[in-house]
């Protein structure tokens, strides 16, 4: 096949190469279809040779027989452009150089990488580095959590380690650096992280540190340098391996000093198992690690094996369908837990009841093993269901012969307790006129009862010992903020000496928190229950909803923290992200320096549907991985204004399929946008005047409304929303759903076409006049290639650019602001080189001559502006670049008329 793709299976952790069928065309789609607004999941369409009976997963004579099976993985690849080092996590997967005088430095240390890695994923990455075993560690470069690290040794057996968060917009593909100058000439180190494109810069600073103090002296160590360090298990968490691509890195003795170490992987065959790089260092290769030269276009769960042959069993083949991780999680129809119910168990409670069961339950089960269920009687179970971090928890509905009893067992610790505690979540909207018991907590100590009572005047706090004596008594002056609305009640034991101290915390869910403490001679003792008063809650508290009771052998937790309130207000990338890690999903982040919008609380859904709800609030987009099966968030404000990865010429590209086909039609078209943010208020967007306003034609083209309901922390956020999204919708141009791109015809542009991806930019030049004016810029939402023998096509689906091309502070074309109004003051022809302008309204036109050249649109012409005259007569010298005047580049219009402002002015 003259693309050479290589299809390949995940058997036991190594990629097998499978042969294929080159009669049937090899079919690849990702992203988004034509006019959809999520991501479908990716398809891949291939036909294997099974002759042999290899790929039939029930034939026992196969040497896959057990090994291949539904959701095998596999992936689909073509020749790349570059080699790289690929690395799979396995601990012993790496490429390593044995230690070398050079490498032993002491002074000034400069050191360099380059690859792809998931810079936001939870826990630890080893990158590079020499860091042998305890006492022979030298320095190494990190990542954690979102954060670049570099970490090493001087003196004698001292360790210094600087970090600082990594850029939100830092690509995929990004290289990394640390430079430690061990005497900076002012009495200290300096130590300074930087990140770039590539290896070549250039470098921006991501913060610098300086220890006080001598210069320091590095230790050398005699590890070897390695990419990545083995597996480091004496801290929290664990350093761990890579899981990535590496292209280059370097170690220089000295900063921008002498070469030491400069491994290119990128300058190596593929499969090659070792190699000697520029400064003279062996590099050898070990356990999964290799150099490959691939660039996939799609990796795939094959959920099933169909089995086809010919009657007389001269062929016989199965044609795949492989599917992107999407399919499987759409699949899946089960929610996620409540956020209090997932995140509680995860911190080891004694005991822990969430009292989330249906309308039937008489008890609470425990998620806790070795915990008893809670018992509750005359209540209405999965009755209130107004705290969004749970499902619907019960509420007392005492009677005369049904009265509300409690009785939840707490099992022995497996060690005496110097402090204890019990949290949980209740919910009385009636303030009862006299104070009763809505807690009773027992316990081993010299207080046997606690007693905890509300009431309209306040609180009181009783413990009795074992004979029903009052040794504790306290009135608490409670507000009327502790009804209404959910409360957490934190209640808290811990020896003191002596003495017992003991503590109360009210907060109400998402405000305000109260405490009262006070101490005792006695000793905690353990907790063994927690239980409604003994004849039963009273009838006042009826209606009290409670749920979540947590007991713990520590005197404080953060179990509740954020998850109480259902994690509002974290961002969207916030929520994708922690999602991602509860749930072991790979996930890559193409991030912006624009902070994501903050979303509204997770409520119990499936996993698919609370990411794409993060992803709907922020406007980006929810991709799949095209190198494992995972996920990339693609944030809002990472497609504004971009540079196009893929220019095509009309006139010029032999690659791009004719005829190009516009189509100048409504089916995008929405100008009146209201957003809904769930749970709260609503705004609302309207375009009211011009060509797509919702005023009847000729004036506009009348009514094209939507409604959305997003998942926002705030209802401010609702407005600039829609109107975002009404500007995405009144596009007043032609639309161009689909390019179609013919590789075998221009190879010259597989590289660029591998190299974009879901919301890149495509422009399109040289368009004819029969066709359009200008350049096109097309959004690329979805992808499908069709690989043949002879043939290679891929066709875009495309969306307009144009709106996401957005104004920027300080940029030299972007930085500029229009007038809100322009006019004609005198006609013109195509031989006037002078346009006469009034403005109509918002600021007058700039005559600083710095603002020029910039260019305006009118007429469906685009001129360059070279200079304004003075406030009597504003001159703008034109050039024509596109559009339907004459196109002489040497021709200008000037105009005369206005005045100016000292704003600026640039054309749309």
């Amino acid at each position: 096949m003259g693309f050479d793709p290589r299809f390949e299976l995940l058997v036991e952790g190594e990629w097998i190469p499978v042969r294929t069928y080159e009669r049937d065309t090899i079919e690849v789609e990702t992203g988004c279809g034509d006019g959809a607004s999520q991501t479908d999941p990716g398809r891949l369409s291939i036909t294997i040779d099974n002759r042999s009976g290899r790929y039939s997963t029930r034939n026992p004579e196969s040497d896959l027989y057990g090994k291949i099976g539904r959701n095998t993985r596999g992936r689909l690849s073509v020749p790349g452009t570059t080699s790289y080092l690929e690395l799979d996590g396995t601990v012993d997967g790496r490429a390593s150089t044995p230690h070398h005088a050079s490498l032993a430095i002491t002074g000034d240390l400069d050191v360099r990488w380059e690859g792809e890695a998931d810079w936001y994923a939870p826990g630890a990455t080893f990158l590079i580095g020499k860091w042998g075993a305890s006492g022979n560690r030298a320095w190494h470069m990190r990542v954690q959590d979102g954060i670049l690290y570099f970490s090493f040794f001087y003196g004698a057996g001292l360790n210094l380690f600087v970090g600082y968060f990594l850029p939100p917009e830092l690509p995929r593909h990004a290289a990394l650096r640390s430079t430690v100058d061990v005497d900076n000439g002012a009495g200290g180190a300096t130590v300074r992280l930087y990140w770039a494109p590539t290896l070549a810069g250039p470098w921006t600073e991501i913060v610098s540190f300086t220890e006080p103090g001598a210069p320091l002296t590095l230790f050398p160590g005699t590890a070897p340098l390695e990419i990545t360090p083995t597996v480091q298990t004496d801290v929290t968490p664990n350093r761990l391996p890579l899981t990535g691509r590496v292209y280059k890195a370097e170690v220089r003795n000295g900063i921008n000093g002498t070469l030491v170490a400069a491994p290119d992987f990128t300058a190596q065959a593929a499969g090659a198992p070792s190699f000697v790089d520029a400064a003279g260092r062996t590099w050898t290769l070990s356990g999964t690690a290799v150099i490959r030269d691939r660039a996939d276009l799609i990796v795939v769960e094959v959920p099933e094996w169909p089995q086809d042959w010919q009657p007389d069993e001269s062929d016989a083949w199965v044609s795949i369908e492989g599917a992107g991780i999407l399919r499987r999680m759409g699949q899946g129809k089960k929610a996620l837990q409540s956020t209090l119910r997932r995140r509680i168990p995860s911190y080891s409670p004694l005991a822990y009841w969430p009292m989330e069961e249906g309308n039937a339950a008489s008890r609470a089960y425990s998620p806790i093993a070795g915990v008893s269920p809670l018992t509750l009687t005359g209540a209405n179970w999965a009755s209130a269901d107004s705290l969004p971090s749970s499902q619907a928890l019960p509420a007392l509905a005492p009677t005369s012969s049904n009265p509300a009893m409690m009785m939840g067992r707490v099992p022995a610790p497996a060690t005496a307790l110097t402090a204890w505690a019990v949290q949980w979540l209740y919910r009385l909207d009636q303030a009862p006129a006299s104070r009763f018991t809505f807690m009773r907590i027992l316990g081993t100590g010299t207080i046997a009862e606690w007693y905890i009572q509300t009431g309209a005047d306040g609180t009181n706090l009783i413990g009795r010992d074992d004979d029903g004596n009052t040794l504790v008594s306290h009135s608490i002056a409670t507000g009327s903020d502790l009804f209404g609305q959910w409360v957490l009640v934190h209640f808290v034991l811990a020896q003191n000496g002596s003495n017992i101290d003991y503590d109360i915390y009210w907060t109400d869910v998402g405000g305000d928190a109260g405490h009262f403490g006070s101490s005792i001679a006695g000793s905690v003792g353990r907790p063994t229950a927690v239980a409604s008063p003994p004849n039963g809650y009273a009838a006042d508290l009826q209606g009290m909803a409670i749920g979540h009771i947590s007991v713990w052998p520590v005197a404080g937790t953060s179990a509740y923290t954020n998850a109480v309130t259902a994690w509002t207000g974290e961002t969207a990338w916030q929520r994708v992200r922690r999602l991602a890690t509860e749930e072991n999903l790979p996930l890559a982040r193409i991030g912006a320096p624009e902070t994501t919008e903050l979303v509204g609380p997770q409520t119990p859904d499936t996993l698919l549907n609370l990411l794409q709800a993060a992803a709907d609030a922020d406007g980006g987009l929810l991709l799949e991985d095209a190198t494992r099966p995972g996920l990339v968030f693609r944030e809002r404000s990472s497609m504004y204004s971009q540079t196009p990865k893929l220019v095509l010429s009309y006139n010029q590209a032999p690659g791009l399929a004719a005829p190009l086909k516009p189509v100048d039609d409504d089916t995008a078209v929405r100008n009146d946008r209201t957003v809904q943010r769930d749970g709260g208020s609503e705004a609302r967007a309207i375009l009211e005047d011009g060509p797509l306003s919702v005023q009847d034609p000729p004036d506009g083209i009348g009514l094209y409304d939507d409604s959305v309901t997003l998942s926002l922390h705030d209802d401010a956020q609702a407005e600039p929303i829609a109107y975002w999204r009404l500007h995405l919708g009144t596009v007043d141009g032609p639309r161009y759903p689909q390019v179609r791109v013919m590789l075998h015809k221009a190879p010259h542009l597989i590289p660029a076409v591998l190299a974009l991806g879901e919301g890149d930019l495509i422009r399109i030049t040289d368009l004819p006049k029969y066709v359009g004016f200008g350049d096109v810029d097309l959004l690329v939402d979805g992808k499908r290639h069709e690989l043949g023998q002879e043939h290679w096509e891929v066709t875009f689906n495309c969306s307009p650019g144009a709106p996401w091309n957005v104004g920027i502070l300080d940029d030299p074309v972007l930085g500029k602001v229009d007038t809100d109004g322009s006019e004609l003051a005198a006609a013109v022809d195509t031989d006037d080189t002078v346009l006469s302008v009034t403005v109509t309204d918002g600021p007058l036109w700039n005559t600083d001559p710095v603002e020029c050249p910039f260019d305006i649109r009118t007429g469906g012409e685009v001129m360059t502006v070279h200079s304004c005259t003075t406030a009597a007569q504003d001159t703008f010298t034109r050039t024509v670049t596109t559009g339907w005047g004459t196109a002489d580049s040497g021709q200008a219009w000037t105009t005369t008329g206005g005045s100016t402002s000292d704003y600026s002015v640039g054309g749309e």
